[in-house]
């Protein structure tokens, strides 16, 4: 656990595991303080994995904005520079997957398989929800917006009839440890304003590595129909479907092990 000096910024950066190279990209407002992290799931047990606090977040470096999908993707390929990482597995997950689009778009040759999970390309592919819109919202009517959208089966009869695991999604959504920290805030806004714009459709046909798309049939913020746009746009993709919605992969066995069989096939 250190801080690296990336594309002119200090990204507080965790690392863990052995075997073939990994750079995890984590979505909106992650913050590798908060435990368990993608460091702690089964991905690390297989490769040597990294995960960072992207610029904004975290402990990392919170510049003034704006911030653009492009300062994200520049920030990991920096990243990879100094891992001394020619080449790296990439998996992002929601915003990390539209960092690692951007990523693959502007460095192909920097990525040997691509992983994108429950993410969008924005444009005439489809945008996921739209996060900006919540900015400023009280987090507490936030989460109660927000939690039948990230698995559209959690509506207010399952709340009802789930207290406990209700309660716990609304704890986890609203308990915020750091939320008083200088310019969090502020870091968290201009990633929400940078995804806003996002659109890689129309250069998507470009990405070149071997591409896994991994989406939730109850996502209601990256669409089901989304990831099947994004699997036919992207030359050879492959697209896995998990019974889940935002968060598939925990809620879902079967999606890292499906994963990591795509990382680790010939």
């Amino acid at each position: 656990m250190s801080f690296i000096t990336a594309n002119g910024l200090n990204l507080w950066v965790e690392r863990k595991g052995a075997g073939e190279p990994l750079l995890f990209i984590s979505g909106s407002g992650g913050d590798l303080r908060g435990k368990p992290n993608a460091l702690d799931g089964p991905l690390a047990r297989q490769f040597e994995m990294v995960a960072y606090d992207q610029r904004g977040l975290g402990q990392s470096d919170k510049p003034d904005g704006p911030y653009s999908m492009a300062d994200y993707a520049e920030d990991a390929a920096g990243l990879l520079d100094e891992l001394d990482w020619a080449t790296a597995n990439i998996v992002g997950v929601s915003f990390g997957g539209m960092v690692a689009q951007e990523l693959a778009i502007r460095h192909p040759g920097r990525i040997r398989k691509l992983v994108l999970c429950c993410t969008s390309p924005g444009g005439e592919g489809g945008a996921s929800y739209p996060l900006h819109d919540l900015i400023g919202m009280d987090r507490e009517a936030e989460a109660r917006m927000m939690i039948p959208i990230s698995d559209t089966r959690h509506d207010a009869a399952w709340q009802a009839a789930n207290p406990d695991a209700f309660k716990f999604m609304f704890d986890l959504r609203t308990n915020d440890p750091w939320a008083d920290e200088p310019r969090r805030a502020l870091g968290a806004e201009l990633q929400l304003l940078a995804r806003k714009d996002l659109d890689t459709w129309a250069r998507l046909p470009s990405i070149t590595a071997p591409t896994l798309i991994c989406g939730g049939l109850y996502d209601g913020i990256a669409l089901p129909e989304t990831q099947h746009r994004m699997a036919e746009r992207i030359p050879g993709a492959r697209l896995r479907m998990f019974e889940g919605g935002h968060m598939f992969l925990i809620q879902d066995r079967a999606a890292f092990p499906a994963i990591t069989e795509f990382l680790q096939a010939p």
